[in-house]
C-alpha cells in the first residue's frame, strides 16, 4: 500500500472566528498531503501533465471530530489502499501531532482525464509503473 506523511502547522490566516481551522481548509490539507505523496513516488502534478493527463477531483468527504487550532503541528497520513484503474482513491486522516489526536478523516477520489480529448481514460501506464511497487 502506498502511504506518505506530511507535517504542516496550523498558520493564523487558516482559523476562524471561532479559532478552529476552519473547515474549508481541510480540503487544501489533504491536498497538500497528495501533492507530497505523488513527489515522493516521481508523480508530481507536471510531470502527470507533460505526459498528456490531468486528474480532476470528482468526490470528497471529510469526517470532523475534534478542532484544531492556531500554531498547532499537524500529521497528514495519506495513502492509496490499491492500485487505479479509471480512479484512484485516496484516504487522509489528519491529527494534531502534540495532543495526538485526530481531528479529521477522509477521502478524494480523483480521475483520469486525456487532456487531449478532455475524456475520462484509464489509469496511465507511467503512472501505474510509479506506484505498483507498493502493492508487491
Amino acid at each position: 500500500m502506498l502511504k506518505h506523511y506530511t507535517e504542516l502547522r496550523v498558520r493564523y490566516a487558516d482559523t476562524d472566528q471561532m479559532k478552529f481551522v476552519y473547515n474549508g481548509k481541510f480540503f487544501e490539507y489533504f491536498e497538500v498531503g497528495r501533492t507530497e505523496m505523488m513527489r515522493e513516488v516521481g508523480l508530481p502534478y507536471d510531470a502527470i501533465e507533460k505526459n498528456g493527463y490531468h486528474m480532476p477531483v470528482i468526490e470528497t468527504k471529510i469526517h470532523f471530530i475534534q478542532p484544531a487550532y492556531y500554531d498547532e503541528l499537524l500529521l497528514i497520513e495519506t495513502w492509496v489502499e490499491k492500485l487505479p484503474a479509471v480512479k484512484v482513491h485516496i484516504d487522509h486522516i489528519i491529527k494534531v501531532k502534540e495532543r495526538d489526536v485526530v481531528i479529521c478523516e477522509g477521502y478524494v477520489e480523483l480521475a483520469f482525464l486525456d487532456a487531449k480529448a478532455n475524456r475520462p481514460t484509464r489509469a496511465p501506464k507511467f503512472f501505474i509503473d510509479a506506484i505498483k511497487k507498493y502493492y508487491d
